[in-house]
């Protein structure tokens, strides 16, 4: 994260300011808004920085200017106004597709090329002016003066109870800071920090490459490690959702979590919105009693449910849902499993074990050399 006031830029929450044109060259501050662009659709546009001034917009990649650049707001984004308040961008998943959101004297601007018409406005009104607004795993801020609301980016519904302080979430400053109880606990703690080394309860991905790890009833971004780490409450996500999550496994722009003898699912569309009448029984949703762990492949029908160390298909696309027959596998005891494009992980205790597929699970007759969890996933020196 980059925090702009005046001349000035500090990276990261703590650490010295540098002149902002030492940085980025050929700019001064003070600056008006700027955000890292998000469009995997276009590559050579995604991952840049826009940064805004006036009625001009500079743009960067690596710390370069590229060629062009400054060059005029409405010609890079035609139908949004000059002299803005702020900006942050919407990844896919979470607006309807990827998206810039201007902020300007209380008028929202959502600026899309994937979408008729490319701008769309708002006013949001109980959200107030952002002077500053923020993505930050997954989540958006509106910052007033020091003072911040986390809020919802596609209603503009704010999702704080009251504004907190920035000195005592986003910046280090003596004396200041939340959680100061939190950290007095060590149990707490190790939950807390992902490079504990306590074992997590489930991990899940799926076909956006979004890909989580739960543990305590908490949960951990693991695929977008670049934008720090942090343990967030399961309904901070997933609204209403509480408790140990002891498997979770994603389908058809669903999330299924399994609890105890109870599964709960999401739509992910956009937000993660609960579907109506669950919480069912697992016996009924998928035919089983009881599950140690599931995981889907990409773009596949197919759940595979561990159980102690057997191992069954439930087929996702029939009615009612069945378990086929049990196959045996060389592990005795499995918190956890994923399937991506870059194969079968099975999670146990602190270790994972990396197999090709699942018929590469089936067919081991010994297990395959282990690896760590938290430095393999969670971007941990050991």
């Amino acid at each position: 994260m980059h925090y702009f006031r005046g001349d000035f830029v500090w990276v990261g929450s703590h650490g010295p300011a540098q002149l902002i044109n030492e940085t980025w060259k050929h700019l001064h501050g003070p600056i008006d808004a700027a955000f890292r662009n998000h469009n995997k659709n276009k590559p050579l546009e995604h991952q840049r920085t826009y940064i805004f001034q006036g009625s001009s917009v500079f743009c960067y990649f690596e710390g370069s200017l590229l060629e062009g650049y400054p060059r005029p707001i409405s010609q890079e984004f035609p139908g949004i106004p000059e002299h803005l308040d702020s900006a942050v961008e919407c990844h896919e998943g979470e607006c309807k597709s990827d998206s810039i959101i201007f902020f300007k004297d209380g008028t929202v601007y959502i600026y899309s090329t994937q979408e008729v018409p490319a701008v769309k406005q708002r006013q949001w009104a109980a959200l107030g002016n952002c002077t500053a607004a923020l993505r930050w795993l997954e989540r958006y801020y509106c910052f007033n003066g020091i003072n911040f609301t986390r809020f919802d980016p596609v209603s503009g519904e704010v999702l704080s109870a009251r504004p907190l302080d920035a000195r005592d979430y986003f910046v280090t400053c003596p004396g200041r800071g939340h959680g100061h109880n939190v950290r007095k606990n060590a149990t707490l703690m190790a939950i807390k920090d992902q490079c504990s080394g306590q074992s997590f309860e489930a991990f899940s991905s799926d076909d956006k490459g979004r890909m989580y790890a739960f543990r305590g009833g908490l949960y951990f971004r693991v695929d977008s490690s670049k934008d720090g780490w942090h343990a967030w409450p399961l309904s901070h996500t997933w609204r209403n959702l509480h408790g140990v999550v002891d498997a979770a496994f994603s389908w058809e722009n669903k999330m299924y979590f399994i609890q105890g003898s109870q599964v709960i699912i999401y739509l992910s569309d956009q937000i993660f919105i609960p579907v109506l009448g669950y919480p069912k029984p697992l016996k009924e949703e998928l035919g089983v009693t009881e599950i140690d762990a599931a995981f889907t492949c990409p773009h596949s029908s197919d759940l595979y449910i561990i159980r102690g160390n057997k191992l069954q298909l439930v087929d996702l696309q029939k009615t009612p849902r069945s378990p086929g027959l049990e196959k045996q596998i060389s592990h005795a005891q499995v918190d956890s499993a994923i399937c991506n494009v870059n194969g079968l992980f099975i999670f146990q205790g602190p270790l994972f074990y990396h197999y090709n597929n699942v018929e590469g699970l089936v067919s081991s007759t010994e297990l395959p050399k282990p690896g760590n969890i938290t430095k393999h996933f969670m971007d941990c020196l050991s």
